[in-house]
């Protein structure tokens, strides 16, 4: 079989990357096929063509808002030749992945080993067609946990195959999400290597370049500006090794009488923003950082990462901090108008920014995009979008307390959303603390599915998924599941779990299905991050029928070794993810029953496994993010030399 791929416009990179990947693809399911790119056809070659072009026009598609932004592409392959179209080159690069997926190749984790590529030996297995527009214009994923630079390349390749378009560099240097993996932080096990600003610097510009090659929308840092405006390079949530100037101490909140770093750490520290002088330095900051990162496409403009720390001073008990954000943010709008840039700038409804301004307003509403942040939210289910969710708690200076129900936070935002009517979506937390609370894996992907659905009807258009990205234990179910039903909101929970588990475990693969489904029915992710007592019978039983359930699982699998040579990855993932659910499993029923002792023991025995086994696992399991979520949250204490480097 012989294949021409043709693709315009010639000269551009993302173009020829989606030729080159639906070549290489391509010669995986037909490994005798004489497959060419650009050049002169053969009279017997099936040719494919890639383009970007107006679907509306030519294939009567729905016309999309803005075609820079809102993917949508066509594809039809028959006996005559094969077009896959996009209404920009993104959108053809998902195109080329969607076409893949339909020929029966599935990317069930970053990486490709975790790819299944089956053979085709007819053209007639090469025929398609499909039409589709993204259901939701943001979809994508933010970086937490700790990285290797492959981490991170694995993940940016995956994310279009999955239907994502954006990828968010938290701070402006995401240094602390590699730091901490290169120097193996929480982990006494691994030798720390040497990492420095200017080798993130360095990755950073390599992660970028494959984002920009892929077409993927770049959002850059968020929560620091504080920190900049003090003269601290804020990229970690660390203390300060050095201390305010005299000049500087004037532009920090004003808090019980004093002006001073919040429990010294610059990224936490809120400003008094009715000083000018903050005004100025904060929007300086912002600007130069534009002005020298031209491929940011859209910038996340936040205050400090704490609440109950802002400024008392008179001046700023004036007005409410909602309403010193915004003219904070009109001034940063002025200033880039003025330059002529035009990125697009996030601001943040999170902690005191829930509360709506009062009075202020943006001038230039087309510059920004409103960021909901419900990360006090439970993740025992799903939105519930209805008209009225009654009025928001009166506003209080220094004494909030997050809201946790759905309810509550859908308060918020719909108040917010009386007063800004522009472009916005979702910031929002599964794979970032709560899963770790859900063994299986299938309750989490569930809420995600069931969260995405209601996003239309909130009123907002994406969702961006603050989470580790090593997260593919005991599979990747959920983000599979985010990724596919952001691009297509029509996809059932059920249909995309089959699906996953089919290609994943094979003929088994329900069997697999019923266990994780067992497991995640005796999981709780609020409990995992810290909400409600800790010592709870409920909690107590449902764990005691975990640790039964994963003990007879396990016993099954070392009857069935011979499965692994079916998908080894995900059997001996498998298999080792029953001796971590054991572990932690018995450790969070010693919590429950109150044997504290016993639970912290436990846990130390966990965790010292985890660490022995951390590269036999490691772009699956983030080592580092659990173990500072178990102790944070859910209850269970590190070694002193240990938290000391917390």
């Amino acid at each position: 079989m012989i294949i021409n791929i043709t693709f315009f416009p010639y000269n551009s990179e993302i173009m020829s990357f989606a030729a080159a990947e639906l070549s290489r693809y391509l010669q995986k399911l037909i490994p005798d096929a004489f497959i060419t790119i650009n050049k002169e056809p053969d009279a017997s070659a099936i040719p494919f063509h890639l383009e970007t072009a107006d679907l509306h026009s030519l294939y009567q598609m729905k016309k999309t808002k803005d075609s820079t932004l809102d993917d949508q592409f066509y594809i039809q392959v028959d006996e005559c030749q094969g077009i896959i179209a996009g209404v920009n080159e993104r959108s053809v690069l998902l195109g080329v992945y969607s076409y893949l997926e339909a020929l029966g190749c599935r990317f069930l984790a970053p990486g490709s080993q975790s790819e299944v590529i089956p053979l085709l030996h007819r053209k007639e297995e090469l025929y398609a067609s499909i039409k589709k527009t993204a259901s939701l214009r943001h979809r994508g994923v933010c970086i937490e946990g700790a990285n290797s630079l492959e981490n991170i390349l694995a993940f940016i390749d995956w994310l279009p195959k999955l239907g994502f378009n954006c990828f968010f560099l938290q701070f402006k240097l995401p240094y602390t999400f590699m730091a901490r993996w290169y120097r193996h932080e929480l982990n006494p096990f691994l030798k720390p290597e040497d990492f420095s600003m200017e080798k993130a610097g360095e990755y950073t510009e390599h992660i970028i370049r494959e984002m920009k090659k892929r077409g993927i929308l770049l959002h850059q840092a968020g929560h620091g500006w504080t920190g900049e405006a003090l003269g601290f390079s804020a990229c970690d949530w660390k203390k300060a090794d050095f201390t305010l100037t005299k000049t500087t101490q004037k532009r920090v909140a004003l808090l019980n009488g004093k002006r001073k770093l919040f429990h010294g750490i610059p990224m936490n520290t809120n400003l008094c923003y009715a000083n000018p002088d903050v005004t100025r330095a904060f929007t300086e900051q912002v600007v130069h950082y534009l002005l020298i990162h031209p491929d940011v496409d859209y910038l996340h403009v936040w205050l400090a990462d704490e609440h109950n720390n802002i400024c008392e001073c008179e001046e700023c008990k004036k007005t409410s901090p909602s309403d010193q954000y915004i003219d904070l943010l009109n001034a940063v709008d002025e200033e880039l108008s003025r330059l002529k840039i035009p990125a697009k700038i996030v601001f943040l409804l999170y902690q005191e920014l829930l509360w709506p301004p009062k009075v202020s307003r943006f001038r230039n509403p087309q510059r920004f995009v409103l960021m909901f942040a419900p990360i006090s939210r439970t993740f025992q289910s799903s939105y519930l979008p209805k008209e009225n969710y009654g009025e928001i708690p009166p506003y209080e200076r220094n004494h909030i307390t997050l809201p946790e129900g759905l309810e509550e936070n859908m308060a918020f935002l719909k108040e917010w959303q009386n007063l800004f009517h522009g472009d916005s979506f979702v910031y929002d937390y599964p794979l970032g603390r709560a899963h770790y609370g859900d063994l299986g894996y299938v309750h989490i992907a569930g809420i995600i599915n069931g969260d995405i659905k209601k996003i239309r009807s909130m009123g907002l258009n994406g969702y961006i998924s603050c989470q580790e990205l090593r997260v593919s234990f005991p599979n990747a179910l959920p983000n599979y599941v985010m990724g596919h039903t952001l691009f297509d909101d029509t996809l059932s929970f059920e249909e995309l779990s089959r699906e996953y588990f089919q290609a994943a475990y094979g003929e088994q693969w329900e069997i697999v299905l019923t266990y994780l489904t067992k497991l995640s029915s005796l999981c709780s992710c609020d409990y995992f991050n810290g909400k409600g007592s800790r010592t709870s019978r409920m909690q107590a039983q449902n764990l005691q029928a975990l640790l039964d359930t994963a003990a007879k699982f396990q016993k099954h699998l070392s009857g069935q070794k011979h499965l692994e040579a079916d998908n080894n990855l995900f059997w001996k993932k498998l298999d080792y993810h029953c001796q971590y659910s054991l572990g932690l499993g018995k450790a969070l029923l010693f919590l429950a029953n109150g044997e504290t002792e016993k639970a912290q023991d436990a846990w130390h025995s966990f965790h010292q496994m985890l660490c022995q086994r951390e590269l036999d696992f490691q772009s699956d399991l983030d080592v580092y993010r659990i173990t500072e979520v178990s102790t944070r949250y859910t209850g269970f204490r590190l070694d002193k030399e240990l938290a000391d480097t917390l």
